[in-house]
């Protein structure tokens, strides 16, 4: 049985919980966790993850906004984007649901419509409030600095009195109204903080506060709102989330008041709806209802009474079926659990029973449907069972529906990361880890996989993967579990396997995949796979250390050649260092996924026209408050093959920056050679440079001579795609090859950027001096602007003007800057201008 998620159900009514758990425990998905109220809640996700949450509204002190906002915060066990429902008593579509969103809530199902939880569940698992004049807002702030960029992005929204110590903020706020509050707390004593907002909300109990916060504690966090504290955010932050936050925070309590007219009113609408079920109980039995049967059954369990509804469900005439047995509608395990059902009652058993079963149709098919069963007596004592029966068939396909999806890959078929992670963590618990068990771990990666989706499409990619897929299923019995991870990954448990059947199976993999005829069209080609093996043993049975084993045994195949099964080994040489780079490489793939990297540019300088020609734009990640520099962190990117990403950043950046300085007149920006011939590269250019209305003339790309060599076709098709936009391109580092002049010819490109480490030397290397000339001459006579790296001293400058050399880049011309000191960089250098003169 596959393991199944856990789901924190935080309602203060016992009996919601209750209706809750009962609407949910037939999908056989879930394990409940029970919260009374928000703390207790809390003190859970503080100690465990949880996969799903269901919670109210009203469920104590820190109420259901506030609860999903310390989700939200990150400082849980649980992960910040576990999925949130949320059920409210009463609903207003507009408001639940625009709030909903500002919070975080992935979903909002009245409570009254618990029926459709299910459906909800599944959509949520697969897969704005309009500001008024603006609010009165109090800023504590010590520091100016920080004070003017605050006020710099809140100033749309709100009208902000700054003041720098608690006790200016309590006289600011007894003199004034404000609708927020705002506190730096990052480097103020806490208990001078605690005690303003004591006084705060001594003064106006729902006055909404928003503290800045640097502590790390989620038990501080929490006390925090338990003090009365509307909201915090955690420093460092992005401004525009404070901005968000704040808004938020100053509209809380309209969203509250909203609720509280709107359950007056549904109250109202209670009461008639109270005595119209009372009415209709009353006459139930005598009501043809139109799409639910009802039936009475006799002490045999014999059809005496049926409504026309059961001839739609069920093809069968009305007369035709009366005085037969209800159980012979149904077939195998479904007949034998009704007859039980009917046999209990009719027995002393529960009056009241429901459950759900298969009906036979007259056309042969079978129909989901739920049978309510209730014994009846009259005054003789003669026993009757009501019985009604409903068509759940769409709500348990939907189930199924949800299993899917929870646990399978939509391609392949096979199981996914999700169950992957779930059933890797069920199996290395002590329980099934005995000295005397063991299991292990194969982690696989198709190798140049790429090359299939570069030359052929992704929709041959995605045949590749489902031919993948079934050689899995051939060569691995069905007790194991075989998994996709993502895009060209799978991982495999073999179950119950030592290290050496398991590297025979692994083999056996390894072999069926390159022996195997891949047809594309006309096209018959082969790809072969890399294979990380490690042990699963009751001393080794931490999921995610035997995930970063297999990892590390994986990438150490890849250098060793691919096309192999690597097993892990704590002696391999080449474990700290190829651990380390993975870990730093997915620490800056979330640093790129969050936007947090830098561009600083350097003027390059036109020889002939005396001026700064354009700028390169250079790329620096911030990480923990450090600019981390690419040579830091472009081959654990590599590594990861996840340099597109890298591009993507820089490529939206740097032309939004253009947009937006129009000093910035051209700007050259570097392509890896993974993202070069990335079928995403040409849309992902075309749509920002459309998004942000830069003409394409001031963009030119570049990518080092290697690169472009590699495959020349491909490379020239994308450089004839990218002038066609009108962008300009550059060959870098032109010269390493130096027997790559012959390729310079078949390649469109505009500029040509010699190898800076010809230029460093050349002044004492005659070589070095003669390679230089010699690339300046050949890009001349193409047709083609040269330009030259490293031009770190005035008798560098001078020889490659004299030498004709275009243009020119360096320190002793500039610096790279980032963007706000462009203007500065320039006045600089027509300052000095003389320098760089005959």
């Amino acid at each position: 049985m596959a393991e199944q998620l856990n789901l924190l159900i935080l309602n203060a009514s016992r009996a919601e919980r209750r209706v809750i758990k009962d609407t949910l425990k037939k999908l056989n998905v879930f394990s409940f966790i029970e919260a009374n109220d928000s703390q207790e809640a809390l003190k859970t996700l503080k100690q465990q993850p949880v996969d799903i949450i269901i919670t109210g509204l009203n469920v104590g002190k820190i109420d259901g906004w506030r609860f999903s906002r310390m989700i939200r915060s990150g400082l849980l066990k649980t992960p910040k984007n576990t999925p949130i429902l949320l059920m409210p008593p009463t609903y207003c579509e507009r408001i639940a649901e625009t709030t909903a969103r500002s919070y975080g809530i992935d979903a909002v199902l009245p409570f009254e419509n618990q029926d459709m939880l299910p459906q909800v569940l599944a959509n949520v698992l697969s897969t704005h409030l309009e500001k008024s004049s603006r609010l009165n807002l109090l800023l504590l702030e010590p520091h100016a600095n920080k004070a003017e960029s605050i006020t710099e992005e809140l100033k749309l929204n709100f009208a902000i009195t700054h003041v720098t110590t608690c006790k200016a903020a309590l006289n600011q706020y007894n003199q004034q109204q404000f609708s927020i509050v705002l506190l730096d707390t990052t480097q103020e004593k806490a208990d001078e903080s605690s005690l303003l907002v004591e006084n705060i909300l001594q003064h106006n109990p729902k006055q909404a506060i928003v503290t800045i916060i640097d502590n790390p504690d989620a038990d501080y966090a929490e006390q925090l709102l338990l003090s009365g504290v509307t909201d915090f955010i955690r420093a460092p932050y992005e401004p525009s989330f404070l901005n968000k936050v704040c808004d938020h925070a100053a509209r809380r309590e309209d969203f509250m008041v909203s609720y509280a007219e709107f359950a007056q009113k549904v109250e109202q609408l209670s009461v008639s709806e109270v005595k119209y079920k009372e009415l209709f109980s009353a006459h139930q039995r005598i009501l043809l209802h139109l799409n639910t049967v009802v039936l009475e059954l006799d002490q045999l369990g014999k059809i005496r009474f049926i409504n026309p509804a059961w001839e739609t469900l069920s093809g069968f005439g009305v007369k035709t079926s009366l005085q037969k047995s209800l159980t012979q509608f149904y077939t195998g395990e479904c007949q034998i659990k009704l007859k039980a059902t009917i046999d209990d009652i009719l027995g002393g058993g529960n009056d009241h029973q429901q459950i759900e079963v298969k009906l036979q149709h007259k056309n042969g098919g079978q129909i989901w449907v739920e049978c309510r069963l209730q014994l009846i007596k009259n005054r003789r004592n003669n026993a009757t069972i009501t019985v009604t029966i409903d068509n759940i068939h769409e709500r348990k396909q939907a189930e199924l529906q949800l299993r899917h999806l929870a646990l399978h890959d939509p391609l392949t078929g096979l199981h996914n990361r999700y169950h992957f992670d779930q059933e890797l963590s069920r199996i290395c618990k002590p329980k099934h880890t005995h000295s005397d068990i063991e299991h292990a771990l194969i982690y696989i990666d198709l190798d140049h996989f790429k090359i299939i989706n570069d030359s052929q499409g992704h929709h041959q990619g995605d045949l590749v993967l489902k031919d993948v897929a079934q050689l899995f299923k051939d060569n691995i019995e069905k007790e194991h579990l075989v998994c996709r991870i993502g895009g060209d990954e799978f991982a495999v448990i073999l179950k119950n396997m030592n290290l050496l059947d398991a590297h025979l199976i692994a083999e056996g993999v390894c072999s069926a995949i390159e022996q195997h005829t891949f047809k594309s069209n006309e096209q018959s080609y082969t790809i072969s796979c890399s294979i990380g093996l490690t042990q699963i043993t009751v001393n080794n049975n931490d999921p995610n250390e035997c995930l970063k084993q297999a990892d590390i045994a994986l990438y150490i195949a890849k250098n060793l050649g691919r096309n192999l099964v690597h097993c892990y080994s704590k002696e391999d040489a080449q474990n700290n260092t190829l651990q380390t780079g993975l870990e730093w490489g997915h620490e800056i793939r979330q640093a790129l996924q969050q936007n947090n990297i830098e561009l600083h540019y350097q003027p390059i300088w036109d020889f002939k026209a005396e001026k700064v020609a354009y700028f390169e734009a250079l790329l620096r990640l911030k990480h923990e408050g450090t600019l981390i520099y690419p040579n830091q962190f472009i081959p654990s990117l590599e590594m990861l093959n996840d340099t597109f990403l890298m591009d993507q950043c820089v490529i939206r950046n740097a032309i939004a920056s253009v947009a937006k300085y129009p000093q910035l007149s051209q700007v050259a920006i570097n392509l890896s050679a993974q993202s070069f011939l990335d079928e995403r590269l040409l849309p992902l250019i075309e749509s920002n440079l459309e998004k942000y209305n830069v003409p394409a003339t001031r963009i030119i790309f570049e990518i080092t001579e290697s690169a472009s060599i590699n495959n020349i076709q491909a490379t020239r098709k994308m450089i004839d795609k990218l002038n066609s936009l009108g962008c300009h391109f550059s060959i870098d580092d032109f010269g390493t090859g130096f027997s790559t002049f012959s390729y310079l010819k078949q390649l469109p490109a505009q500029h040509v950027k010699i190898d800076g480490s010809f230029v460093r030397d050349m002044l004492n290397d005659p070589i070095d001096l003669a390679l230089v000339k010699a690339i300046n001459d050949i890009s001349r006579s193409l047709n083609k602007y040269s330009v030259a790296e490293y031009v770190e001293n005035k008798e560098l400058f001078t020889t490659l003007r004299d030498i004709g050399v275009d243009y020119g880049q360096g320190y002793f011309i500039a610096r790279p800057v980032p963007v706000e000191k462009i203007n500065d960089e320039l006045e600089k250098i027509y300052q000095n201008k003389s320098i760089y003169q005959q």
